[in-house]
């Protein structure tokens, strides 16, 4: 890489020392500009194709992050990479029979762009629920609103007339005096607005005392150094893309309800009745189920500190989110577990239910494996937060240590929904993906931690989410590349792109690479990009350096291109009991090789290869294999492994041949 970088740099500069004599000196320096971004621009991309002979097809604007030096060819983050960040005060006021919610947000906003900004868009998700917008979700026509009333915004102390701000659907566009690369502003906003009732899109009511409540702030839109200011709308189905910030939150409601939230909860002893407190310190330290709050806490009131109203102070750093939850019906259990065996730092796992949901009562149990299967298995990092809570809602959705679930009444799909939603930790919140754009680099990950950790939860368990959708879908005209911007994705797509397809590509990867090689790769990821925002190219190339094997070719062939997946037994040759049986890939999509032996005493086993099988091109793959036993029939496929047309999988042996 270097030599190509130096060859163009020589290149460059005897042309710079002809333009120079021969050329006018205006038109001179002007070309001297586009020819200096020219070379850079044809050496990066040089650089970038140079780890192996597969090149990834790399959009011109993703390219211009290398030459900028905001990210680098080996996955890493640029020696120019910047993010910018905001501190929030939040104060709000929720009143649970109106449902309206007001207050005020502080903003302490740093530019560490290189950029001068005269604008700073603003996101208010709420207005997704105001009458006229554009959405791709229904909405109850009772649920309708005049979206987030802005009642007064300063800057810098200084108010702002209306005309100084213009609100689309969910963006909010801000002039602003001249915000230099380094420099702060202060943004105050006084706002309300009423959460909805009935269609619960991720927030809302949940009964008459019980609130699911996210994204009811405004908060300033990410701008990074791909396409400056994320204006993407929220639409109801794309999710989000938010920075990494600091919160501190005071969240007042009528003194009988209780709040839980993203991040610590700094005074617990003003709201909560001493024996409560002591149960949560218990719960912190304990292995054990905690009942924290019980039924009967409920009915006597035994749970809060005497009050009209309390407030609750929340503190969370480094999250891209505060989300809250609020009751004066539930149950709470609790339990702790050492997620970091160097530190012996413990995270506290809750449920916090309604307790005629009967289903509800194991959650506390699969909620915490889960939490134990990502520290020490799978991904193997150590649980980044100190607590999450699974809130007994209507939806099922992630937020930064919190998940809303409804209830579900198959034991196997309320498993599958925990540890699904609760790795969403991990991705989007800890690696801090674009959702908006790149919904497979958080939603495909919770895809194949629930194939993987389920059957650890519940042993024999044998999870196939999504993957029917797909075989159903491959090859049709909705099935679009992984590699899709994902508010272009339609039909089937939006489904298979975002969940099976990216599951099964990483999957492919663990798989060819070995669980600790893959291990590796993983963590070099996570350890580059974690309270950051990584493209795909970063994961690619993080993987492909992290592990040291260039695997452009799957990239390319299973996230890029079109094509399904297809193999077939085309031949199968006996010669007493040697067996050569040929593998023909009829589809473009590589996929790992499961041939199944069926015995005639009624036993089997797997001769299992690799995606690597298909690495250099080859359409057909040839397995050999010697058995004493009789073998009465071969079958293709496994769980995980899709084929369009299954009808050439089974190959029958005739007693005495083949």
């Amino acid at each position: 890489m270097g030599n190509i970088i130096a060859y163009c740099s020589n290149l460059y500069h005897q042309i710079f020392i002809f333009q120079t004599l021969y050329l006018p000196a205006r038109i001179s320096v002007t070309f001297n500009m586009h020819l200096k971004k020219t070379f850079t621009a044809i050496a990066v991309v040089f650089a970038i194709h140079s780890f192996g002979q597969t090149a990834l097809p790399i959009p011109v604007n993703l390219q211009q992050t290398y030459v900028n030096g905001t990210r680098s060819t080996n996955g890493a983050p640029g020696k120019n990479y910047w993010q910018n960040k905001a501190d929030y005060t939040i104060k709000v006021n929720f009143n649970p029979k109106s449902r309206v919610l007001n207050g005020v947000v502080d903003i302490d906003y740093t530019n560490n762009s290189p950029d001068t900004l005269g604008q700073v868009y603003f996101k208010l998700y709420p207005n997704l629920y105001m009458k006229g917008a554009i959405r791709n979700m229904k909405v109850s026509p009772a649920d309708e609103t005049n979206g987030v009333q802005i009642q007064k915004l300063s800057i810098d102390q200084q108010v702002q007339p209306a005309k100084k701000w213009s609100i689309d659907g969910t963006n909010m566009v801000l002039t602003i005096p001249t915000l230099s690369s380094k420099q702060k502003i202060h943004f105050t906003i006084s706002y309300s607005y009423i959460l909805n009732k009935t269609s619960h899109i991720r927030t809302g009511q949940v009964d008459s005392g019980a609130f699911f409540i996210a994204y009811f702030f405004p908060r300033v839109a990410v701008y990074d150094d791909i396409d400056g200011w994320n204006q993407h709308p929220y639409l109801g189905t794309e999710e989000f893309y938010n920075d990494f910030c600091h919160f501190n939150a005071e969240i007042t409601v009528p003194g009988n309800y209780e709040v839980w939230a993203t991040g610590n909860l700094k005074n617990a002893d003003e709201v909560y009745q001493p024996k409560i407190v002591d149960r949560i310190a218990a719960a912190e330290q304990s292995d054990e189920v905690t009942d924290i709050i019980t039924a009967a806490d409920q009915k006597s009131n035994a749970v809060t500190t005497k009050g009209a109203t309390h407030t609750w102070k929340i503190e969370a750093d480094s999250v891209t989110d505060l989300a809250v939850a609020i009751s004066n019906h539930y149950a709470w259990q609790a339990s702790s577990l050492i997620v970091d065996p160097i530190t012996k730092r413990r995270t506290r796992v809750d449920a916090v239910y309604n307790t005629s949901h009967n289903t509800y009562l194991p959650v506390i149990n699969y909620a915490r494996k889960t939490v134990e299967t990502m520290s020490y298995q799978f991904p193997k990092w150590p649980y980044p937060y100190p607590h999450e809570t699974i809130f007994d809602g209507l939806d099922q959705m992630e937020y930064p240590m919190m998940v809303n679930d409804n209830p579900l009444d198959n034991v196997e799909q309320d498993i599958e929904l925990t540890d699904h939603e609760i790795f969403h930790t991990m991705f989007p919140f800890y690696m801090g993906t674009n959702e908006t754009k790149y919904g497979w680099m958080d939603e495909g990950w919770a895809t194949i931690a629930e194939w993987l950790i389920s059957p650890v939860i519940r042993p024999g368990l044998v999870d196939e989410y999504g993957m029917d959708g797909y075989e159903a879908s491959a090859g049709t005209e909705e099935d679009l590349p992984i590699i899709t911007l994902t508010p272009g994705l339609t039909g089937a797509s939006i489904f298979t792109d975002s969940y099976p397809k990216p599951a099964m590509g990483y999957l492919y990867v663990k798989d060819m690479l070995g669980d600790s090689l893959f291990t590796k790769a993983l963590h070099y990821y996570i350890a580059q990009w974690h309270g950051k925002h990584p493209m795909p190219y970063d994961f690619f190339n993080c993987m492909n350096t992290g592990s040291g094997v260039d695997m452009n070719w799957f990239w390319k062939a299973w996230f890029f291109d079109n094509g399904v997946p297809d193999l077939a037994i085309s031949n199968v040759a006996k010669q007493q009991n040697e067996y050569i049986v040929t593998i023909t890939s009829k589809g473009t999509k590589p996929v790992p090789v499961d041939l199944n032996l069926f015995y005639s005493d009624g036993s089997s086993r797997v001769i299992h290869k690799s995606v690597a099988c298909w690495q250099n091109g080859n359409r057909t793959y040839i397995i050999n294999f010697a058995d004493d036993k009789p073998i009465f029939k071969l079958v293709l496929g496994s769980v995980h492994t899709p084929d369009v047309n299954k009808a050439d999988n089974v190959y029958i042996i005739r007693p005495g041949g083949s």
